[in-house]
């Protein structure tokens, strides 16, 4: 893993981090990390099995009397890992400096009896009354001025430095106490990072996190193209601090700063436990909401950390296994390889518009559907009903009068089948031939300007992703500047900035043997959020032969048509031309607004040993599969599973000398299955199997010896 320090392109902004905040603060006790990377740890003890099944546990709000009855019930659930602590500051530390922690031991004692792990979370997302009101400068303020209030939680301020000490000293203490606890295995930082500060200090910071990334004005205003509305900076303290309707420069430059602070400020607990901590424990942090939505970068937020998670919600309606498996495809991508599932519902949650409850079966679905797609653990929220508090409604394995609620037995059964397959599991991952391209500036970029209300990126996303899927290929979703050695195919839906960098990093892959396919609006800016003077692609017109000749939000749907086949696009439209004699016409539009008509959508060229292609248009399903099987042709990409029942979804997992194919019927109906060669049938006891019938929301764990598992 490279230094950090050395790939980041805003590198001169960590010395400012480190000391600038004193200076701005004039507080001399607050030092900030210095971010580094560091070797992965090992996701638990040796003696912990290949899959974890859990669930959040919070025993400071129950009488001490009922641990041992709810952790008996966990055991016999198969459950084998418990989050603590992450909300129980206030327990911890009932007022300023004094602690008590011998609650959390005793807790932790039990669960070792029950043969139950423990991952302690830092309880930094929620800070007692006394903290806040004594020290109102660590509450977060809104966009309009107004203070967050306690009551809720995330109310703090995560660029204040006297709550970055706060934070620190709890971190400490937990790590000092249970550091060394055999049967602690990791630590969460936090709860799902979301709310960002717009306090005046915080503006200040941010107004010194730019002078050191820029280091003159001159350069802010030229990169920013400030003579625009007259908008010219003359001092860094005129510079206004927003997360939207500014200058694209801005509005950029915002986010990264807020990536940053979020990075900075978790760093500070990383370095407060990992200098405490046995090495066998790991550090991470569980990304909230569909993990996609978040004002930072997930890959530099998780960087430092020894293993990525998140927070797994379907919400109103039924799983969507196409969005839900793309999201953990794009986790697992965060750091590149395995990873944990942090928070799931069972069964329902309190926050959707309807909240209804999945389908019996659903649940056992959704958990072998994250580890198909590369998750060592599912976790549970919550274990228990809170009598009281803003989640009353939300779903649990056990009901406030402590019996079991009707879920429980479906999550016993996932618990007493991850037991019976982790041996075959273990040290496997997925393992992939296609990657996808993300990029948070681009999908930012794109956001602060949609140029067509119904441009939805997650939508484009899993347009490219659900026929690559349909193809029963593992896919990779990957930051758009990691490597791309081993990849035959891949594929940008949305790449809008693109720096020179990048550009060449792509242009060596297609010239080494790769296949590149761009999709709309790539190449538009460049790592500014500033227009590349080339009409796109921007920087790889010269590779493709070809560029982007005008761009078009559309209101309606446009024929498409070409050696491809026949369709429509619609939302956005692109008219491309080409210049290469060698660059070639797959598919153009037909009679639409005259500028489209018999203009090219979607083009190609040879290059080097690979080739490189452009499609400027977000096409209708039926077509989108053909391009996506001309893709893989062209690429000798082949799945090893031929066609599956429509609702019958399979994953990979690669071992030495053996693959693992986890199926899912996510189906109301049973589903027959012609295996493509002989396999054994791990949940039933590695009985050999040539074909099977999956039942509704059935599952089938597969074992295949032996079989070629490279790329």
């Amino acid at each position: 893993m490279r230094n950090y320090l050395m790939c980041d392109r805003r590198q001169l902004v960590r010395p400012f981090f480190r000391a600038g905040v004193r200076n701005l603060f004039v507080l001399a006790c607050f030092a900030l990390c210095t971010v580094v990377s560091r070797p992965a740890r090992a996701q638990a003890g040796s003696s912990e099995p290949a899959l974890l099944l859990g669930s959040a546990w919070y025993p400071e709000q129950w009488p001490e009397s009922r641990w041992d009855a709810d952790l008996a019930l966990m055991e016999a659930a198969h459950l084998h890992v418990v989050r603590v602590g992450e909300f129980a500051w206030s327990r911890m530390e009932p007022a300023e400096g004094q602690y008590d922690l011998d609650w959390l031991a005793r807790a932790i004692r039990l669960a070792e009896k029950h043969h139950i792990a423990v991952v302690i979370g830092t309880p930094t997302d929620a800070p007692p009354a006394w903290l806040t009101s004594k020290y109102p400068d660590t509450l977060r303020m809104d966009e309009n001025g107004r203070l967050a209030q306690h009551g809720g939680r995330r109310q703090f301020n995560y660029a204040s430095p006297r709550y970055r000490l706060f934070c620190a000293e709890i971190a400490s203490r937990l790590a000092q106490r249970f550091g060394h606890d055999p049967d602690v295995i990791g630590w969460q930082i936090g709860n799902e990072y979301t709310d960002e500060s717009f306090d005046p200090a915080t503006r200040a910071l941010f107004q010194q996190w730019l002078q050191h990334r820029y280091g003159t004005l001159d350069a802010l205003n030229q990169h920013w193209a400030t003579a625009y509305w007259s908008q010219t900076y003359d001092r860094w303290d005129e510079i206004p601090l927003v997360a939207s309707g500014g200058n694209p420069g801005l509005l950029l430059e915002h986010r990264h700063f807020v990536t940053d602070t979020w990075r900075d400020f978790q760093h500070v607990q990383i370095d407060a436990i990992r200098k405490n901590v046995d090495p066998r424990q790991f550090i991470t942090t569980n990304i909230g909401g569909l993990a996609w939505s978040d004002h930072f970068d997930h890959y530099e937020m998780t960087r430092d950390l020894d293993l990525a998670s998140w927070d797994d919600y379907v919400g109103q309606g039924q799983l969507d296994p196409v969005r839900n498996g793309a999201m953990h495809d794009f986790v697992r991508g965060w750091k590149r390889m395995p990873f944990w599932v942090m928070e799931t519902q069972p069964g329902s949650v309190n926050w959707a518009p309807i909240n209804t409850t999945l389908n019996h079966g659903e649940t056992r679905v959704m958990a072998w559907q994250a580890i198909g797609h590369g998750a060592n653990a599912v976790l549970y929220w919550q274990w228990r009903s809170a009598l009281n508090g803003q989640e009353q409604y939300h779903g649990t394995l056990v009901g406030p009068d402590g019996e079991p609620m009707p879920i429980y037995s479906e999550v016993a059964q996932i618990g007493g089948e991850f037991e019976h397959v982790a041996p075959a599991l273990r040290d496997t991952q997925p393992v992939a031939q296609v990657a996808i391209l993300e990029s948070y500036d681009s999908r930012w970029a794109i956001d602060f300007q949609p140029h067509n209300r119904s441009y939805d990126e997650l939508q484009v996303l899993l347009d490219w992703y659900r026929p690559l899927r349909q193809k029963n290929l593992t896919v990779d979703i990957i930051n758009a500047s990691a490597p791309l050695n081993g990849y035959k195919l891949v594929v940008a839906p949305g790449l809008n900035v693109i720096s020179p960098d990048l550009a060449a990093q792509l242009k060596a892959y297609v010239e080494q043997g790769g296949h590149l396919v761009l999709g709309p609006r790539s190449g538009m800016k460049d790592e500014y959020n500033s227009l590349n003077p080339q009409r796109q692609p921007g920087p790889l017109v010269s590779a493709l032969g070809g560029r982007v000749e005008q761009y078009y939000a559309l209101d309606g749907a446009v024929p498409v048509s070409g050696t491809l086949g026949s369709g429509t696009a619609s939302t956005w439209a692109e008219q491309l031309s080409t210049e290469a004699s060698d660059a070639r016409v797959l598919l153009r539009y037909g009679k639409s607004n005259g500028w489209l008509d018999d203009q090219p959508a979607m083009i190609t060229r040879p290059l080097g040993k690979g080739t490189i292609t452009y499609l400027g248009a977000i096409l209708d399903a039926p077509l989108m599969q053909k391009a996506t099987a001309w893709m893989l042709d062209g690429a000798q990409v082949k799945p090893e599973f031929s066609a599956l029942p429509e609702d019958v979804e399979v994953c990979r997992r690669v071992g030495t000398g053996h693959t693992i194919y986890i199926l899912l019927n996510h189906g109301a109906q049973p589903a027959q299955i012609a295996l493509p060669g002989p396999m054994t049938d791990v949940l039933a006891n590695h009985a050999p199997v040539t074909q099977l019938t999956l039942g509704s929301h059935g599952v089938a764990v597969l074992e295949q010896q032996a079989r070629a598992t490279g790329r």
